[in-house]
């Protein structure tokens, strides 16, 4: 009997071996049928595509059926802000950076027109990475100033794909923002949300610093060795924050079309205080479930999605976090909704807890010579102060001054800014520590004396002073080196 029964276990090995083969093989069929079949589908009608620009994405698809797209793009090189007085030249698809969305379904015929403006200077093209062909269409659709070329391709692979400018030298055509998203659709369409945004990130390289005023041409050595002065979503700082967040409400889906134009620098990332229910790997078929922060190279997207169950504002970053609060990558999508206390219940109990003691912790401070100082109007104060305090005060006292509960003190309507302009010039120049007092609510932590000069204190506290209900002060650069010429004061228990 013991023969036999081998015989038997052998036989069944074979028969799973043959159906393991055949399963592959079916599999791989499928797979040349299917290309097979999006190249071949049939289109029925004709549209022109609808683009729009970031954070808005185009109608779903849906199910209709693969028909000819006519996309019209014009390429425009023209001059933006990229931070609070901060102007720059881009180069855009469509008027925006990142350029215009792209939305198509698999097995579309599109008809692609791209114009360059005949006020721009630089030939252009572009290589969508939705297109199987030469060059991504950059070898059919250089195209000079004045002048439009056209091609046709089709989408033979549902995905989120970049595109991008590829001529020649290509990094500086990405750097100066010519990067967007083409969406191509399955069969049926994306399944519906609420909620849908578009939102890219890009590393900016300037010959002026960080902030630095005026007008800033590209650096091409600072993008060779890599070293982004700005990393930001939307071609600038802020174009995501304050009045132009997106926004939802509680119990709302929400999809984000997440593209990396690079040219250099890898994204992270990350929703605070959210968590991706899915993540459409590299923007492929791939779903990665319940992801708290994902990898999108450079040149390359992802789709996330999330349900939101409470409500807040939840800062999008990308979380090599210094490019969050020092370089620009940070945006706001803004929930509307009711409190859902199961889920998140807020500051339950308060207590005091310095494990390094009660001293100030120092910022690193910076040797080289001092930069000479121009008279600014208070309007330049507080617009320079606005983006001073997006990099440096935003994340402990919000957007709108009103701080964190029991934890950061609110700087709107604060009767302990208004009451005393010099100790707040000290705080920011010595830092803070001890039991403080404000609007009537008692705050016990540490404020880090911050690497300001003497212009970047004035004008940050001059935004703060103009701001949220405070009482107008203008704080000038003498006022402060005033200040900072005296001894620090004592920390006392109450101030």
């Amino acid at each position: 009997m013991k023969p036999k029964l081998n015989l038997k276990k052998q036989s069944i090995r074979i028969a799973v071996a043959i159906a393991m083969a055949f399963g592959l093989f079916s599999c791989a069929k499928k797979e040349d049928k299917d290309a097979q079949y999006y190249q071949d589908i049939k289109v029925e009608g004709q549209k022109e595509a609808e683009l729009t620009a970031p954070p808005l994405v185009p109608k779903p698809v849906g199910d209709r059926a693969a028909m000819k797209l006519i996309v019209n793009m014009e390429i425009k090189e023209q001059e933006g802000e990229m931070a609070d007085g901060v102007k720059y030249t881009y180069w855009t698809f469509g008027g925006s950076v990142p350029g215009s969305f792209i939305r198509t379904r698999v097995g579309d015929e599109v008809e692609f027109h791209l114009k360059n403006h005949p006020d721009n200077k630089m030939p252009h093209n572009i290589d969508l990475h939705a297109v199987t062909g030469p060059g991504g269409g950059a070898t059919s659709s250089l195209v000079a100033p004045g002048h439009e070329k056209v091609f046709n391709f089709k989408t033979i692979n549902p995905g989120l794909y970049v595109y991008h400018c590829a001529t020649a030298p290509v990094g500086m055509h990405i750097a100066n923002g010519m990067y967007g998203l083409i969406l191509v659709e399955p069969e049926g369409g994306l399944p519906p949300v609420d909620k849908e945004y578009y939102v890219m990130q890009g590393d900016f390289y300037t010959k002026g610093s960080y902030g630095e005023q005026g007008k800033q041409p590209f650096d091409m050595n600072k993008a060779i060795k890599e070293q982004a002065d700005y990393v930001v979503f939307n071609g600038k700082v802020g174009a995501v924050t304050g009045d132009k967040a997106i926004t939802a409400k509680v119990g709302e889906t929400v999809r984000i079309y997440m593209g990396n134009g690079g040219p250099n620098l890898v994204s992270s990332f990350h929703v605070i205080g959210e968590i991706f229910d899915k993540v459409h790997i590299e923007g492929g078929d791939v779903i990665n479930k319940n992801v708290q922060t994902t990898l999108i190279p450079a040149g390359g997207s992802a789709i996330v999605e999330f349900k939101v169950d409470v409500p807040g504002t939840f800062i999008l970053v990308d979380h090599s976090i210094f490019r969050a609060f020092n370089k620009g990558a940070l945006g706001m999508l803004k929930v509307e909704g009711d409190e859902n206390k199961k889920v998140y219940s807020g500051t339950t109990q308060e207590g005091i807890y310095l494990p390094e003691g009660g001293t100030i912790q120092n910022m690193p401070k910076e040797n080289g010579t001092a930069k000479s100082v121009v008279a600014k109007t208070v309007a330049e104060q507080i617009k320079s102060g606005r983006e001073l305090y997006g990099r440096t005060c935003f994340a402990c006292h919000q957007s709108e001054g009103q701080g964190v509960p029991n934890a950061f003190p609110p700087l709107a309507k604060s009767d302990f800014l208004n009451a005393n302009p010099n100790r707040a010039i000290s705080a920011v120049l010595h830092g803070l520590s001890g039991e403080i007092t404000v609007n009537g609510k008692k705050f016990n932590n540490v404020m880090t004396s911050q690497n300001l000069t003497d212009e970047e204190v004035a004008d940050v506290l001059t935004y703060v002073y103009n701001s949220w209900g405070n009482n107008k002060t203008v704080v000038t650069p003498a006022k402060v080196k005033a200040i900072r010429a005296k001894p620090a004061p004592k920390v006392t228990a109450e101030h």
